[in-house]
């Protein structure tokens, strides 16, 4: 996917030997000092095998004065982010400063200088991609991300290229560590969830405040991100449902596993055959434990994808970090600084309009724990609701708890909002004290 770029921009800096390209980088944190690391590492390398020389020329940076994981020169650092990129003897843009703002507007800059540009930047892409998509297409410039959604993981890169003429039906995706680390603390020691976000804190795998981490928004970005380029429409993070795992119990985990399932958080991207909609949603969801995605610990990531011809891949490995998300961003690089001297740039190609499905309209099988009291014909009340709405179920487990009784119901596949009017009414019924978290069944 690979064009000319349009005649009437300006020109990329040419250093005096064609094969250095000088690298400008934005920000210097976990990703950043990584980054620069690595180049540094692997300079004699990459020289051997592509001919390319990458020189890191300029490091914008908030503080001068911060302690950083890499040493740098001082001549090296500034806090002048603006004039790195109108620098017309660098070649290459990183961006890893993260946010929407000014790294948008830096983007662009560097763009419309003839500059190509490598982000890791999931919460820009997932807001503002379409505009920055076209502005690199109108430039003739690469625009690459591949470290913005799964760390080191290569899915970006199989989805623009490998994939590019496959018909892909769903993406399944473990996207986040934070989030995997817990539930597999939870699974296999049986912690509770605060219990097991301390440890995740403690390890530093979760921030001071995980809201974005264990509410869905950090993998609801790359979500919208893996649906824009699997399906080539635009999708942004306002058209992803989330849902965390905040509310996920050691009963829900004990009970999935007993019926053969473990918890996971998952991004799910599909595309409907027959209508061409789109759902992207996040949420918690009980995988078959023969499932490849039920093997994923701790913090790994993995992605599944399923397509019509080609049928169904994994890609696994390290989804965060600073070695790893680095990695892939010296990837990009070196794709972008090798398509510069060449004259070629890579596209994402044209994003339609995405025709959104509701979280309502989708469909699974369901799993729901009642606590219900403990007389003649509760569960008789209880299943009337169930067929009331339509929602028939697969299997029903009963146990007793003094007074009260636990059931357990997983539901044949059913509509997300006959689901949601169940519930609804079953928190009504008198004979029902309480109505566990709902779970979806994915496999």
């Amino acid at each position: 996917m690979l064009g000319d770029g349009p005649p009437g921009l300006p020109s990329p800096a040419v250093s005096a030997d064609e094969s250095v390209v000088r690298v400008g980088v934005l920000g210097c944190g976990n990703v950043g000092a990584a980054l620069v690391a690595l180049i540094e590492e692997r300079s004699a390398a990459i020289e051997a095998r592509t001919g390319l020389r990458l020189d890191v020329a300029k490091v914008a940076v908030r503080n001068l004065a911060r302690e950083r994981g890499v040493q740098l020169p001082d001549t090296l650092l500034t806090r002048d982010a603006d004039s790195v990129v109108a620098d017309p003897s660098i070649d290459v843009i990183v961006e890893v400063i993260g946010g929407i703002e000014p790294a948008r507007e830096l983007i662009l800059a560097a763009l419309k200088h003839g500059k190509p540009v490598v982000t890791a930047n999931k919460e820009l892409l997932a807001n503002v991609g379409a505009e920055l998509f076209a502005s690199a297409e109108a430039a003739g410039r690469d625009l690459l991300f591949e470290a913005a959604v799964a760390g080191g993981i290569p899915i970006i890169r199989a989805l623009r290229e490998s994939l590019a003429g496959e018909p892909i039906r769903r993406v399944l995706g473990i996207v986040n560590g934070t989030t995997n680390y817990i539930l597999t603390k939870m699974s296999e020691e049986g912690a509770d969830f605060s219990a097991a976000l301390s440890e995740a804190q403690r390890l530093g795998y979760a921030e001071r405040d995980p809201t974005a981490d264990i509410e869905g928004y950090d993998a609801g970005a790359k979500a919208a991100i893996i649906a824009s380029i699997a399906f080539g429409v635009k999708v942004v993070a306002g058209d992803v449902y989330h849902e965390g795992i905040s509310r996920i119990t050691p009963e829900d985990i004990a009970v999935a596993h007993r019926l053969g399932y473990v918890v996971k958080l998952l991004a799910i991207a599909e595309r409907e055959p027959g209508t061409g909609e789109v759902s992207v949603r996040v949420h918690p969801a009980m995988v078959p434990a023969s499932h490849p995605l039920a093997s994923v610990r701790e913090s790994f990531n993995a992605a599944f994808v399923e397509g019509d011809a080609v049928g169904q891949l994994m890609f696994y490995g390290r989804g965060a970090g600073g070695r790893p998300t680095a990695s892939a961003v010296l990837g990009d690089l070196i794709d972008a600084a090798g398509n510069l001297r060449k004259g070629t740039h890579g596209s994402v190609g044209s994003l339609a309009r995405a025709s959104i499905r509701p979280i309502d309209e989708t469909s699974a099988e369901y799993y729901l724990p009642l606590e219900v009291a403990d007389r003649p014909g509760v569960l008789h009340a209880v299943t009337g609701v169930f067929a009331e709405h339509g929602v028939s179920i697969r299997t029903a487990e009963q146990e007793g708890l003094g007074d009260e009784a636990r059931l357990v119901f997983i539901t044949h596949e059913a509509k997300e909002a006959d689901v949601q009017a169940t519930l609804r009414d079953l928190r009504h019924l008198d004979v029902v004290e309480h109505v566990g978290g709902l779970l979806r069944v994915i496999g």
